[in-house]
């Protein structure tokens, strides 16, 4: 039976996890005024390497005293530069509930060899933050990109802690809000929420991480890439732009594009709206289908950007096969691609729902994967 296929298509069908969308006023017009061929060193790289900084923290709301640095490696490079630097002074808490946050674990735990209390979630739950020894430093992932469940908020962390709070911020920064307060570390990349490109990460330092770096020397070398002090005072020019190693100064042009049009949207509470109604979108469309669930068990917990959907239709004997069908279907058709769960994740599907996608392409998607679904359940699974 030939099942009818949606009238509309997305006119952007990108819908991918990371690296996301553009924002929809980018085109290539935009980096015209890209600092190409000039040394990140020379006045006109340090001052759109600086604009960099200064506009990250007019968009976000970063306090004045909160150092933020455009560092290597993405996200990753980011995180992983600030466990090196500052922990191992106490006791470690790991608290994971999805791929790359158990990758941290990994990390402490084999690589750097620390005491640590590792807490970890199946996907689709979180782990009681209440429950964490907040004396000892805590490390973990503010939104689980790979299983859509996110830190409700920072109340439980509390003021008076001793020990630091090393956030993993990527998918959340520019579409939460983050209680800097409770955050001595975050870390985040431009691929995200803004859709800027891959490979620069964004390191944001409170004062209790500073004083840290400042007061504590960890026991394992450190590469160049990774350090942040000398003669135990922090590189202040890490944080006005002068980076580590040479940046992209064309990726650097495209996010402060990001950030313009970031602004223009009425900055953060216009980026966590445009989130919040793209994630509503596929809220409706999940309660009026009974197949198809948030991995996200509570409601509290579920992400607004990489939003994580399983399928409950019990006929179903192949659900890795019987989704990586329906994410060709859908990539076939030209209206959603890169939409596959992480390989890490219950089978499914993974939409982005950031600031940068519009609403009405999330909108005109959901009648396509109802088609697909229904297409795949006639051709694989026909009901008994």
């Amino acid at each position: 039976m030939a099942i009818e296929k949606p009238a509309t298509r997305p006119d952007n069908p990108r819908f991918s996890s990371g690296p996301c969308a553009k924002p929809p006023t980018f085109s290539l017009d935009v980096l015209g005024d890209a600092a190409l061929g000039r040394s990140h060193r020379a006045a006109i790289g340090k001052a759109k390497l600086k604009a960099a900084i200064d506009t990250t923290r007019e968009v976000l709301g970063v306090p004045a005293d909160y150092r933020i640095g455009i560092v290597p490696a993405s996200d990753t490079g980011a995180f992983e530069m600030a466990m090196w630097n500052l922990l191992g002074q106490r006791k470690v808490e790991m608290a994971a509930w999805e791929s790359f946050g158990a990758g941290w674990v990994t990390d402490v735990v084999k690589q750097l060899k620390l005491d640590a209390t590792t807490h970890i979630a199946d996907y689709g739950d979180i782990v009681d933050m209440a429950t964490l020894d907040y004396d000892n430093d805590v490390c973990f992932t503010w939104n689980g990109t790979t299983s859509g469940v996110r830190v409700p908020s920072g109340d439980v962390i509390p003021a008076d802690r001793k020990g630091l709070t090393l956030c993993d911020a990527t998918s959340a920064a520019f579409a939460m809000d983050l209680p800097w307060d409770k955050l001595d570390v975050t870390t985040f990349s431009w691929q995200k929420v803004l859709g800027g490109e891959a490979a620069h990460g964004m390191l944001i330092l409170g004062p209790r991480a500073v004083g840290r770096l400042e007061t504590y020397t960890p026991a394992w070398p450190l590469p160049k890439i990774f350090r942040l002090t000398k003669a135990g005072k922090l590189i202040e020019g890490i944080f006005v732009g002068e980076t580590i190693n040479t940046p992209s100064m064309l990726a650097v042009e495209d996010y402060l594009h990001s950030l313009n049009w970031a602004k223009s949207v009425g900055g953060l509470p216009g980026l966590i709206a445009r989130a919040n109604e793209n994630t509503a979108v596929v809220h409706d469309f999940i309660a009026a289908h009974d197949w198809i669930e948030n991995v996200a068990n509570d409601p509290a917990t579920q992400s607004t950007t990489s939003v994580c959907l399983k399928f409950s239709e019990p006929h179903i004997s192949d659900p890795t096969m019987f989704a990586k069908a329906i994410v060709k279907r859908l990539d076939a058709e030209g209206v959603a691609f890169d939409i596959g769960s992480h390989r890490d994740a219950p089978a499914g599907l993974r939409i982005w729902c950031g600031a940068t996608v519009e609403s009405a392409d999330i909108a005109a998607l959901m009648p396509w994967i109802e088609w697909a679904y229904e297409a795949e359940i006639v051709t694989q699974h026909p009901r008994a």
